[in-house]
């Protein structure tokens, strides 16, 4: 989605603390990073020397996990000689829970390759302080009598956290208990399905444990993680950021996307750091970044303005100040795109990651596409099943028996199933995976929630389409990778219905990275058909688009916006 490439020139990396590179996608990163320690690991392997990783866990991670299976499945890389320390893990847990990062680790990686399980070391401990803390110190050494770490893989938190080193974590610290935080527990609350469920405390390696490693890999990805991204590469030593403990540390090495690059210097304003090339793209840009970071009307900006802001280089090749702010203006303008202004008559298909992203992000697109008589069809990609609290599933198994009972309808094996799957939500345990049937009546309700939303909107139940595509049917926030299942359902329903043009979500932040997935499998579809619509990108869920990336504004009336909150509301 960038216009303008990413400067890597000496000197326009020079507030960087830490080496960083710079990727287009999360595919690319993980690629990446899987090779850099592949190599290593069969290097070691031909020189008959052992390599020991600690390896952390989570989705950001689970693309490299990915690409060391296919590797392996190729004949490319062998895990026999490899030692794996676990990063972390939650106190108490069962280790076969499913929020287990044991669980996670096999079930991503050692389950498919050959690396021994005499090799593999986790966190599982248990019994008393006195207990835990001498079986973390057995960890510590054990790290010690295989050589010390020579890789570890983490992911960046979006507190600056590796591990479960919060904010505060001394760069001596070791292997440890630590009650979590506020925030550690608040972002593993959806792995939980609620905050109340997340453990109380965690077990992690220290932050001197880490940091004694040969090699530091770190991790980040979307543009929820830009701002901690350039605190930690950019900013000062911070002990409420404990990344930045890795600053100057030769070892250290951050893998990050175009997302999560945003914030460095480098990318967002580049010309602060160097000379460089304007193409027209980055003109555009960095005249409405000066407005918006001085406050200051396109109108009323001067040369002034610009040379305080190293944007002399900028003016030297434009006729002047004033003729650049006018043609910047003349370029948004035109952006706008009011309802007489739309395509007219046209076959329209929405993907909506969720049941409510279209009508959250689009609501009031939506009604103006429908002012133009085209024919809008809404295809919701995955159930949104999970977002269902157990109570709301429970109230409508209520409201399905006492309906029952009104009707006068007496089949037993309705009464049966209803008190069936309640008896399941009273007793369920915590983080359990909802049953079949459960998972079906949270599915149900989220769709008639999309048909409610849609018809507010004046688009009938008939241009709905529930494609409750494979990879989400986990009954977890972890999901599977995108199949061949997924992107056939996906091609079929384009073929069904032939638009000329598509909505799609990119939003790539979804912190479970749901929409990125969704977008993946539409992408493979298209490759499939000779006639591709056009497609065009939308936003809102999770983040806005930044002004200069944006091609088309479209401003929502009064009445528009009252009808777009009834549908999301």
């Amino acid at each position: 989605m960038r216009k303008e490439p990413i400067e890597t020139k000496p000197e326009f990396r020079r507030h960087e603390k830490i080496p960083v590179t710079i990727l287009e996608s999360y595919e690319m990163v993980s690629k990446a990073v899987a090779s850099e320690i592949a190599d290593r690991i069969q290097k070691n392997n031909a020189k008959e020397k052992r390599t020991v990783l600690a390896l952390d866990t989570g989705n950001t991670l689970a693309g490299v996990y990915r690409e060391w299976i296919q590797s392996f499945r190729r004949g490319e890389i062998d895990f026999s000689r490899v030692i794996l320390f676990a990063i972390a893990e939650y106190h108490p847990i069962e280790k076969d829970a499913l929020q287990s990062q044991q669980r996670f680790l096999k079930e991503n990686l050692l389950d498919h390759v050959n690396l021994p399980s005499e090799n593999t070391f986790f966190l599982d401990v248990d019994g008393s302080k006195k207990q835990v803390e001498k079986q973390l110190r057995e960890y510590e050494k054990r790290i010690s009598d295989e050589g010390g770490i020579d890789i570890a893989l983490a992911e960046l938190g979006s507190t600056g956290h590796i591990g479960f080193n919060q904010p505060g974590t001394q760069a001596s610290s070791r292997t440890r208990q630590i009650a979590l935080d506020e925030a550690l527990r608040k972002e593993a609350a959806a792995d939980f399905f609620s905050e109340e469920n997340v453990p109380e405390s965690g077990v992690t390696l220290g932050l001197g444990t880490l940091l004694e490693a040969n090699s530091v890999i770190l991790v980040a990805i979307g543009e929820g993680k830009s701002k901690i991204v350039r605190k930690t590469v950019e900013g000062d030593l911070e002990p409420s950021i404990p990344a930045t403990n890795f600053q100057g540390h030769e070892p250290a090495h951050l893998y990050i996307d175009h997302g999560a690059a945003e914030s460095l210097i480098r990318v967002r304003q580049p010309w602060v750091l160097g000379d460089l090339a304007w193409g027209e793209h980055r003109k555009y840009r960095a005249v409405i970044q000066l407005s918006e970071e001085t406050g200051t009307a396109l109108s009323r900006l001067e040369t002034i303005d610009f040379t305080r802001n190293h944007l002399a280089g900028l003016l030297r090749v434009s006729d002047s100040a004033d003729s650049l702010c006018e043609w910047v203006a003349d370029e948004l303008t035109s952006r706008i795109r009011d309802t007489g202004d739309f395509f007219e008559k046209k076959k329209v298909l929405i993907f909506s990651p969720h049941p409510d992203d279209d009508v959250i992000c689009m609501g009031g697109t939506m009604q103006k596409l429908l002012a133009r008589k085209n024919r809008v069809d809404v295809a919701y990609m995955t159930s949104g099943c999970v977002a269902v609290f157990d109570e709301d599933a429970l109230r409508h198994l209520e409201f399905i028996e006492r309906i029952r009972e009104s009707l006068g309808v007496s089949d037993k094996r309705v009464t049966g199933r209803i008190s069936e799957l309640s008896d399941f939500l009273k007793k369920k345990k915590i983080g359990q995976i909802d049953s079949a049937g459960i998972q079906a009546i949270k599915r149900i309700i989220r769709e008639s929630e999309a048909v409610a939303a849609i018809e507010t909107l004046g688009i009938g139940r008939e241009h709905a389409h529930f494609l409750d595509l494979p990879f989400y049917q986990t009954g977890r926030v972890k999901k599977d990778p995108i199949g061949d299942e997924d992107v056939k359902i996906v091609l079929n329903l384009l073929r069904n219905l032939k638009p000329d043009i598509i909505f799609v979500a990119g939003d790539m932040t979804d912190p479970h990275g749901t929409h990125r997935m969704c977008k993946q499998a539409i992408d493979q579809a298209l490759l499939h058909l000779k006639k591709r619509p056009e497609v065009w990108l939308y936003r809102g869920a999770w983040q806005e688009w930044d002004l200069p990336v944006v091609d088309v504004f479209v401003p929502v009336t009064k009445a528009e916006m009252k009808r777009k909150r009834l549908s999301i509301f």
